[in-house]
């Protein structure tokens, strides 16, 4: 079973959050640490360790480090823009 971390920004970003919707995130999570590449998660093009899930009106980008064991979840944000995918090309620079 992997460990899970969380960026900086995963973290703001969950504490901000109703509790039912925190509770959507955090049951996808738990999802993903017994099997972090399920049939609905894709890779983030252009960055191949990198994959995406969506959860109702929000996307996670997450990646794996197995020789740590270790899920670590970079960015979680609203799906209906591309904000998500500017604050990882942001952290990634």
């Amino acid at each position: 079973m992997l460990q899970i971390r969380f960026s900086n920004q995963a973290t703001k970003f969950l504490n901000r959050l109703i509790p039912k919707h925190r509770k959507q995130i955090a049951g996808k999570i738990k999802e993903l640490k017994s099997d972090p590449f399920p049939h609905d998660s894709k890779t983030v093009k252009g960055h191949p360790p990198y994959m995406r899930a969506d959860i109702g009106e929000y996307r996670l980008i997450y990646k794996t480090e197995d020789d740590q064991k270790l899920l670590l979840v970079a960015i979680i944000g609203k799906r209906n823009d591309d904000h998500v995918y500017k604050l990882f090309r942001r952290i990634k620079s």
